[in-house]
């Protein structure tokens, strides 16, 4: 790569890492510029799990100094949805890689709806609560996105938040450290097995996750003050550039003229 590269990918990184830690959603800045490097599709989603996995060990080790949470509060979410992720990360190795991106279309695209349908309903929640056991409805949903997440993890941070809010009752600050500590669990086993098949690109994926340690460190350290309303925005236009580009929109109007 040229040096100006690197820059590229780090910078990157730092916005993915500031908008994974504040809300979510970061890996649809990254998947993109991973495969726009070359990356096959299959190799993008494992590379990314690197900086995923340092990124929040940065963001994690933050909030924990700023007492926004109780381990023993992530860790019993954070046992189903571990092993979703290991469910989702087999099938997404074994994808054809066309295939991987249309559905990575697809899921960006619907995640446009996400994100569009007024988020201030689903990221309001008791201050201060304390999060206990987990139902087994509570159980049964995480286990459901801990395998959405071991497959792509773009947008899982979303739904992650939308479960802590919405059924577990945490406040958004709360729900952040709770919904990046969670991913940090799982994304230990996800990345193993994209390891095991050999679709990871290691020098790439710490490049990155220079990057996107860096935005968490920023994020978790000013998550109180700072809201996540102008992150909406640079997300919508970001998946609807990147789901066009996934389901070949661009190649069908270059033709079409």
């Amino acid at each position: 790569m040229e040096w100006y590269i690197y820059f590229a990918v780090i910078f990157v990184g730092f916005v993915a890492g500031f908008i994974n830690t504040l809300a979510g959603s970061g890996s649809l800045l990254t998947l993109p510029l991973l495969m726009f490097l070359g990356l096959p599709a299959n190799v993008a989603n494992g590379t990314n799990r690197i900086a995923i996995l340092l990124q929040n060990i940065v963001g994690v080790s933050t909030f924990k100094k700023q007492k926004v949470f109780e381990f023993k509060e992530g860790y019993r979410l954070a046992i189903p949805a571990v092993l979703g992720s290991v469910i989702g990360a087999q099938i997404a190795v074994g994808f054809n890689e066309e295939l991987m991106r249309k559905t990575i279309g697809g899921l960006l695209l619907f995640m446009f709806f996400i994100i569009l349908y007024k988020p201030d309903k689903w990221i309001k929640g008791q201050v201060g609560k304390t999060i206990g056991k987990p139902t087994l409805l509570q159980m049964v949903i995480f286990f459901f996105i801990g395998i959405y997440g071991g497959f792509i993890q773009a947008g899982v941070g979303f739904f992650l938040l939308a479960g802590l809010v919405l059924g577990a009752g945490a406040d958004l600050i709360k729900a952040n450290a709770l919904k990046i500590f969670i991913i940090l669990i799982y994304t230990i086993f996800a990345l193993a097995i994209f390891m095991i098949h050999h679709q990871v690109n290691y020098k790439i994926g710490l490049i990155l996750a220079v990057g996107n340690m860096a935005g968490a460190f920023i994020a978790a350290k000013f998550a109180i003050n700072w809201g996540v309303k102008f992150v909406r925005y640079v997300l919508l236009i970001v998946i609807i550039i990147a789901s066009a580009k996934f389901l070949g929109l661009f190649e069908y109007i270059s033709r079409l003229f």
